[in-house]
Formats: C-alpha cells, structure tokens, sequence
C-alpha cells in the first residue's frame, strides 16, 4: 500500500438516540459520533409511523380548484 494516501482508521465511540454507547473503529474525523436517529428510533424500524395531515391538503387543493374553475366558467360566459 502506498503511504499517506488512505484516511486515518480509528476507535471511535458511538452514542445511540437512547444514550447507550459502543466502540468501533472508523475514518471519522472526531473521537465520539452522537446519533440523530437511529433504527431504535426511526419510525420505519419502530413501526410508529406518523400519518401526514392529508385532508387539510386535499381541502386546499379542491379551494383553489374551484376557484380556478369558477375562473375559467367567468371567462366561457363572457
């Protein structure tokens, strides 16, 4: 291998979203990686999926349907 060209492999510690921690080894540059999310807490491996407001969305897009359309029947009957 030729030197000076591969990234430093170190012990880094790992802190999960519930605080528990572990060790390994990786090219990250700092010592400690704390975790935004991770699968004890995404909601794809917890099955704790959040539904969206999806009616408040269809309300608005029928709104501006019907004025769009109200629009459009104003100008056919001029």
């Amino acid at each position: 291998m030729k030197k000076g060209i591969h990234p430093y492999y170190k012990q880094v510690e790992i802190v999960m979203t519930d605080g528990s921690t572990y060790m390994t080894r990786s090219c990250y540059n700092g010592d400690k990686m704390v975790l935004e999310i991770d699968s004890k807490s995404h909601p794809f491996f917890t099955g704790k999926q959040m539904l969206i407001d999806t009616a408040g969305r269809v309300e608005r897009f029928n709104k501006r349907f019907e004025r769009t359309k109200a629009i459009k029947d104003s100008k056919d009957t001029k």
